[in-house]
């Protein structure tokens, strides 16, 4: 397989698809100033005690209280409490295992046995606000890397499941028992593998600074603050990601890449020269075809196969899928098996689309009824198989009676949302163009204003590709006549993300080459 990652870095959002085998299969949105990230340390002050819900809402600086139930305080949330009482009172170095062990809160307990109001907490964004939710908390803090998770406060080595060899797996235990503190758990991740003790004791290093950079920040502030950040989004992705079928990780902005390139460095030394610098004029999106991707597999209806579609609807309970086989042009040998072949090649779009929308929550998929048992069952095994791929934790249960199959996929930010219509920017969605709108015509006023303006330079304009193709056409063409014209180094390139009567003037460009 191969895997490739672009990272598009704009004004006021960044991107990041990932494609697998030149298909998109996941992409994330986020505002560059984003704040209450999954992972983010935080030094709240608790706001309400609701003993109705078993939790409290704590105040951790987002407009509305985080919630904080009872089950996710953790066992050892009064060795915490002692802990961060000593820190915030700087009356000791508050070194772990200075500190004495309090027996874990009852698994039964309330809410009110352990927490009051005004109380100072120290806790972890374990799920981003979510519609009109505040975010979702929990007090295990943990610290995570690219091999292993530390846990504070636990003391306890695990190993991932998926490390089948049971003589690695004692190999990576006593590599981490070694060099691991007192009253510090870590969680041993899949890459480590076959890792050598060296690079797990500089990643264990590492990890072990980042918390005592959050302790050092908690003597600081005063609550609520942030107190350690998680890694910014991209980072993050690549932490969980790259594996021997990265070929590529495009980036087209100068400082993205330079972090990028060493946090590779840091991770994968030996993959630091795959990390590339796009500087093309041509936005990235379009020039790799994602944007196309994404306006073809994010709207209300996304056809996969032969004339079939889905049909996807997002409410605040929970996500409706619904399957139908449209005007196929091929046909099986009965209704049947041409639901079968229609079912099978929906459940592999479906489960992209669960990655690439990153849908949480409950799914209901509708798929064409079936009567044989036995295909039934062959197409939970595909959704299964479709699924394994997804890092998110999610259970899928078989076919109802009535045809339904239900999904659970954990929900740790909101569902990604891309409009793909448009209101027509020349009649704003009247439904009637005015005769008089000549592109070409307005482009050319535009390039003869920058003229008038800067007497010298190059002219870079982005438009439709329709537009864009007209504007080639020809010898000589309309670009060559304005370069002509006006002595100017003129260039004009075609972005799929432009509306039919949209142009853009960019004012500098140092990448101009001419196209005639």
């Amino acid at each position: 397989m191969n895997a490739e990652l672009f990272i598009d870095v704009r004004p006021e959002e960044l991107y990041i698809a990932l494609l697998e085998d030149k298909r998109l299969v996941e992409l994330r949105r986020e505002r560059r100033n984003v704040q209450f990230e999954v992972g983010d340390i935080y030094i709240g002050k608790v706001r309400k005690v609701m003993p109705g819900l078993n939790a409290a809402f704590v105040n951790v600086g987002y407009e509305k209280d985080a919630f904080l139930h009872y089950l996710d305080l953790g066992s050892q949330f009064r060795t915490m409490q002692k802990f961060l009482t000593q820190v915030v009172s700087k009356h000791s170095a508050a070194e772990l295992p200075h500190v004495k062990r309090e027996d874990d809160i009852d698994k039964n307990g309330t809410i009110s046995d352990v927490l009051q109001v005004g109380q100072e907490v120290l806790v972890q964004v374990a799920k981003e606000p979510i519609s009109t939710k505040g975010p979702r908390l929990t007090s295990e803090i943990s610290i995570a890397g690219r091999n292993l998770v530390i846990i504070p406060f636990a003391d306890k080595v695990s190993v991932s499941k998926k490390i089948r060899s049971a003589e690695e797996r004692n190999r990576l235990k006593k590599i981490v028992q070694r060099i691991k503190p007192k009253d510090f758990g870590v969680i041993i991740r899949t890459v480590a593998e076959h890792i050598d003790e060296a690079e797990i004791e500089a990643e264990f290093t590492t990890l072990y600074k980042r918390w005592e950079k959050c302790i050092a920040r908690v003597r600081e502030v005063r609550p609520p603050a942030l107190t350690l950040g998680e890694l910014d989004r991209s980072s993050t992705m690549l932490r969980d990601l790259l594996s021997p079928d990265f070929n590529n990780i495009y980036v087209n902005d100068s400082a993205v890449f330079e972090e990028t390139k060493q946090y590779v460095a840091q991770i994968a030394p030996d993959r630091v020269d795959i990390v590339k610098q796009y500087k093309d004029s041509v936005p990235m999106f379009d020039c790799f075809n994602i944007e196309k991707q994404i306006k073809q597999a994010c709207g209300r209806t996304v056809s996969f196969k032969s004339g079939a579609y889905l049909i996807i609807e997002t409410t605040e309970a929970l996500n409706v899928i619904d399957v139908n086989s449209g005007n196929r042009s091929k046909s099986a040998v009965n209704q049947e098996n041409n639901a079968l072949e229609v079912n099978l090649a929906a459940a592999d779009e479906i489960a992209r689309q669960l990655r690439l929308r990153d849908m949480g929550g409950i799914v209901v998929v509708d798929f064409i009824d079936m009567v044989n048992s036995e295909n039934r069952n062959k197409l939970y095994e595909r959704m299964k198989e479709a699924m394994s791929r997804d890092r998110t934790k999610h259970n899928i249960l078989p076919l109802s009676k009535f045809g339904l199959m239900q999904i659970t996929r954990q929900r740790v930010r909101p569902v990604m949302t891309i409009d793909t219509s448009e209101t027509c920017p020349t009649c704003m969605g009247k439904g009637r163009i005015e005769t008089s709108v000549n592109v070409p015509e307005m482009i050319e006023a535009a390039i003869h204003q920058e003229v008038e303006q800067r007497k010298s330079g190059s002219i870079l304009v982005r438009c439709h590709p329709y537009i864009h193709a007209y504007l080639k056409k020809g010898f000589p063409s309309r670009i060559l006549r304005w370069k002509l014209k006006y002595g100017f180094r003129v260039k004009v390139i075609p972005s799929a993300a432009m509306g039919m009567v949209e142009y853009e003037i960019v004012k500098e460009s140092k990448h101009l080459h001419d196209d005639d």
